[in-house]
């Protein structure tokens, strides 16, 4: 029976995974984005989002548990800092996971976990979709009128 058996275990034992799972969240916070396996990185989302909601209410009892979790302070103070800014007003779903396929040499199912906040490259493209023809047919419209009032306008000459 599965009694109580919610997570992956990773063929490891509890403190070979929490060692595994503390260095990667480290990388993690340090380099915004890291390529892992697809099991890796789900179980590093349900690691690290509650450090990341731990972080935006920044307390000595909060800093304390975090670094319990991560052993490091460079990491700590990171995470306190410039992610927990970022994240401040977002309720939630911190990080993001992008499958990438298999591995070649063992046929491993491969996978990238980055920050949401800190992706700068999907933040782009979003813009760009939320575009419509019907969008642009009206910002031509509004250009065109800003150009036709500014032509309108007598020109000022410097004063002397």
């Amino acid at each position: 029976m599965r009694h109580n058996k919610k997570f992956n275990h990773l063929g490891r034992k509890h403190s070979h995974r929490a060692a595994m799972l503390a260095n990667m969240s480290i990388s993690l916070f340090e380099h915004k984005r890291i390529t892992t396996t697809l099991q890796k990185a789900k179980a590093l989302r349900v690691y690290v989002e509650p450090l990341i909601t731990k972080s935006k209410d920044d307390t000595t009892a909060n800093r304390r548990v975090v670094f319990s979790y991560l052993q490091n302070k460079e990491a700590v103070k990171y995470l306190f800092g410039e992610i927990a800014a970022k994240v401040a007003n977002r309720p939630g779903g911190y990080t993001r996971i992008i499958k990438l396929g298999k591995r070649a040499n063992d046929d491993a199912d491969m996978a990238f976990i980055e920050l949401v906040d800190f992706d700068e490259n999907m933040a782009k493209e979003e813009v760009k979709k939320t575009r419509t023809r019907r969008s642009k047919k009206a910002t031509a419209k509004a250009a065109e009128s800003t150009e036709e009032t500014a032509a309108e306008a007598p020109a000022e000459t410097p004063a002397e």
